[in-house]
């Protein structure tokens, strides 16, 4: 199958599980998420101070309505209808469906300058780098760039520890029906890779460690852009 397709079927997907994931994550049946990443994303981000932020594949919205608890200005979007109509009738932030392709093409989209940009474990294509590059467009002076995934290590399993599209089945996600979603794996390096092609430097890597076995259960890179790419072409545009 090749690369467009299985990115065509990752995109399907959410819809199709959009009703199922909004109950996973609402009643935190995601052991790694209730137990330490969600708490982990959020105390990355509000140590940041940000003002305004931007969530990149907000999904149901969990994370803009935390930040704006917290009194931080969040938007979000994503790819997936069915993840923003369920955000927005939660409410307790603003979202709107827009899918990456757009993004890339037109980042105005975005209404403006923002002092942080998030990625909760929503970069899983395989063509990030356009993305990464799009999203640098809209940071202010100073502004940070956050992600967290899996981390390599832990996702990698039993398997080759090497770049690959892989399939999860989420059946350890709840008893809800779900649909199988392809997924890109990358190794530790892939993804430095990625970041210095879109021309961003990490300025911190975090592995939060899973309390009682001490295993990391994601990676999460804190990014700005490279002072001396801000005002070449790809981003003089701000």
């Amino acid at each position: 199958m090749s690369q467009s397709d299985l990115e065509y079927r990752l995109h399907l997907s959410w819809n199709a599980n959009a009703r199922a994931w909004t109950k996973a994550v609402r009643e935190q049946l995601i052991s790694s998420r209730r137990v330490v990443t969600d708490a982990a994303i959020v105390e990355v981000l509000v140590a940041l101070q940000p003002r305004r932020v931007l969530d990149v594949g907000c999904g149901e919205g969990w994370l803009v309505r935390a930040l704006n608890e917290r009194g931080i200005q969040a938007f979000g979007v994503d790819g997936s209808p069915a993840l923003v109509k369920q955000a927005q009738t939660a409410g307790g932030g603003r979202f709107r469906t827009l899918s990456y392709d757009r993004l890339v093409n037109d980042p105005n989209q975005l209404d403006g300058l923002y002092d942080l940009v998030v990625c909760n474990f929503s970069l899983l294509g395989e063509a990030i780098v356009p993305l990464l590059a799009a999203l640098g467009t809209v940071l202010a002076p100073n502004g940070h760039l956050v992600v967290q995934t899996v981390h390599p290590w832990s996702a990698c399993g039993d398997t080759a520890y090497k770049e690959d599209w892989r399939t999860e089945r989420f059946t350890s996600f709840g008893e809800e029906e779900w649909e199988p979603m392809p997924w890109y794996f990358r190794t530790l390096s892939s993804w430095l890779t990625a970041f210095n092609q879109a021309r961003l430097q990490i300025r911190q890597c975090i592995e939060p460690l899973e309390p009682t076995t001490q295993h990391p259960l994601s990676l999460i890179l804190v990014s700005c852009v490279e002072e001396q790419f801000r005002g070449s072409a790809l981003y003089d545009e701000k």
